[in-house]
């Protein structure tokens, strides 16, 4: 008996379209892969964080030449330094984010004053880095954007670094003694008095392309 040539050539392309749709998959996977596979894990770097509370002297002598915030009457300012070692193999293109965040109310601080090894390849900041990072991981809540009454709100800055040759980056904020009057909840920032242990630290490594490679918990 004799099979059906058309039937042949219907099952042909079936098998032909299912072989094209699964190598299609397995491309759009393996792409994926690529594209987020980190080029160096922390381990790498191995990035260290310091914290204090200074004053105004300390705070201005450390910042120089890059004006430091100034504090008022109860304020309390926070001098923070991350450091890393170069790694073997800088990735072009790719950058950091330095997050301090308040873990009492999760939010971070809307004014950073930042220098470092290279003072132009850093600056105050955010971006969708910080929104992807919150959904990865859970001890980053509040460092993206806030919804609020159906709307999207951010008052927050992260530091952000441009360059693998910047460390040490130094950076310093001021928690204000009281809220000003006013203050809609989409604009609250941390707020004194507060402990060195309530404030968190932690370095977030970005892709080229704004992807998330990994977050690292450098201080409490």
């Amino acid at each position: 008996m004799l099979c059906s040539t058309g039937r042949v050539k219907r099952w042909a392309g079936l098998i032909l379209g299912v072989a094209i749709l699964l190598c299609g998959t397995g491309g759009v996977v393996g792409w994926r892969w690529w594209h987020n596979r980190p080029p160096y894990g922390p381990d790498a770097l191995s990035p260290q964080a310091t914290l204090q509370f200074v004053d105004q002297a300390t705070a201005d002598a450390a910042l120089e030449p890059v004006n430091a915030i100034v504090a008022g009457d109860g304020d309390q300012i926070v001098l923070g330094r991350v450091t890393w070692t170069r790694p073997p193999n800088p990735q072009e293109g790719g950058s950091f984010r330095i997050v301090l965040l308040d873990k009492r109310s999760h939010r971070m601080p809307g004014f950073i004053a930042v220098t470092s090894a290279r003072p132009d390849r850093v600056n105050a900041g955010s971006d969708a880095s910080l929104d992807i990072a919150e959904q990865r991981y859970p001890w980053l809540r509040g460092v993206g954007l806030r919804e609020i009454n159906g709307s999207f709100w951010s008052s927050a800055n992260a530091v952000c670094v441009w360059s693998v040759d910047a460390s040490p980056v130094t950076f310093q904020t001021v928690l204000l003694h009281a809220a000003r009057p006013g203050t809609p909840s989409e604009q609250m920032v941390p707020m004194a008095p507060a402990a060195v242990e309530d404030l968190l630290i932690a370095l977030i490594s970005v892709g080229p392309d704004g992807q998330v490679y990994w977050a690292q918990r450098l201080l409490h």
